[in-house]
């Protein structure tokens, strides 16, 4: 793994998740389902937990919503599915945490925006309820703002004493400390209610890349408490994963950051499970955390006129996720397992050799031979219409007698 210096800050227990304190980076995702309707969030919060999210996170926004939470938990319990559920609530989060304590109760944790709760204008009585809902429950927070939701209030003062400053900053920089400032503050008054500090994570999206990246590093400065990063929007397909990208990307790097989740758009009836893909690949590319066997492929060019080898190349990466929660509970360290599907004799047997386990398929006019290679040595030569199947079964061997049960 990459050897990133984390900076330091405390650690929050989430139901046995740990985030932050130096523990590995967490991957988070939400449910797009009506939680109302629980057949669908539950079976939408496995195939996320299946997926690999750590967290998942759901809509509590009506008195149905809070109703069924603890019903979602319990079915999820039935199916031995144990991810924790985090409530995500806007604007009357006060109101259905006091109504329904069997959902404050089963909850694992409570995402509050404080820029809609009432923070900054009369009072702060409905941020201040949720933090007592969340400490007589034994509950973290994660105190969330957002550009498009920030407190108006505390934005127009901020903008008023910068404007008679003799040197004023653009009203763009104004905005992003006013962000950090909401956020720092809430966490602020957190803490003086009674919320330990051990119970608080923080995060502050927007969704322009470089944006992003000014205001982590800004709170990140300001405050020793667990971050939670993600563009606020990500959008869609690949612009919605390139912009996650570059953002988590460079924060990450620079030791910023406890727990994720790439924000994507889907398509309708898209997989949900995308984001959290993306989220595993973003940590897995930087070398900092490892999830699945990674396929190593080229990209093809002239010299690779047939598809076999893009489409042998999707059928392994396939096989492996489906393979992981099985080699995952038997076989430790498989997951930095690295596998090579080439397309011609160019790199082909070049890369296959730098991988544990690799093939390199034979490109146009080659000879229709695919020398494998195991940990660098050329151990079989595959032939035929089987090779596919005769390289899985390889793959399973070199697991069995490689990787610790």
């Amino acid at each position: 793994m990459a050897e990133i210096k984390r900076r330091s800050c405390a650690s929050v227990d989430v139901d046995g998740v740990k985030v932050g304190g130096g523990y590995p980076i967490v991957v988070q995702s939400m449910t797009n389902t009506d939680t109302a309707d629980t057949a669908a969030t539950v079976n939408q919060v496995m195939a996320l937990a299946q997926a690999g999210s750590e967290l998942v996170r759901v809509t509590v926004n009506t008195d149905e919503a809070a109703a069924a939470v603890p019903k979602i938990v319990n079915t999820l319990h039935q199916f031995g599915v144990r991810v924790p559920i985090v409530g995500d609530f806007h604007y009357n989060g006060h109101l259905l945490l006091k109504k329904y304590p069997e959902c404050a109760k089963a909850l694992a944790k409570y995402r509050i925006n404080p820029g809609n709760v009432n923070i900054g204008r009369k009072t702060d009585d409905n941020f201040r309820t949720m933090i007592e809902c969340a400490i007589e429950y034994g509950k973290p927070v994660r105190i969330g703002v957002n550009w498009g939701s920030l407190d108006q209030t505390m934005l127009a003062r901020m903008m008023d004493e910068n404007g008679k400053l003799k040197e004023p900053l653009a009203a763009e920089e104004v905005m992003k400390r006013a962000i950090v400032e909401s956020a720092v503050e809430s966490a602020g008054l957190a803490e003086s209610y009674g919320l330990g500090k051990d119970k608080i994570i923080l995060s502050a999206k927007v969704s322009n890349v470089q944006d992003l990246i000014d205001v982590y590093r800004m709170m990140a400065a300001k405050c020793d408490y667990p971050l939670h990063l993600g563009l606020t929007e990500a959008g869609l397909g690949a612009k919605g994963i390139v912009a996650t990208t570059a953002a988590l990307s460079v924060l990450l790097q620079e030791g910023i950051g406890d727990t994720i989740r790439a924000s994507l758009t889907p398509l309708p009836n898209g997989d949900r499970t995308e984001e959290v893909l993306v989220s595993q690949q973003i940590l897995q590319s930087l070398g900092i955390r490892s999830f699945t066997p990674q396929v190593t492929a080229c990209p093809g060019c002239g010299r690779t006129t047939s598809t076999f080898f893009q489409e042998m190349a999707d059928q392994i990466q396939s096989y492996l996720r489906d393979q992981m929660p099985v080699w995952k509970a038997r076989h430790a360290g498989v997951e930095e397992m690295k596998v090579a599907v080439m397309g011609c004799v160019v790199n082909g047997p070049g890369e296959s050799k730098h991988a544990n386990i690799g093939i390199s398929l034979p490109g146009t006019f080659e000879e229709p031979v695919a020398p494998v290679f195991v940990d660098g040595k050329l151990v079989k030569t595959l032939r035929g219409d089987g090779i596919v199947a005769e390289f899985i079964g390889m793959m399973n061997e070199y697991v069995e007698r490689t990787y610790v049960a």
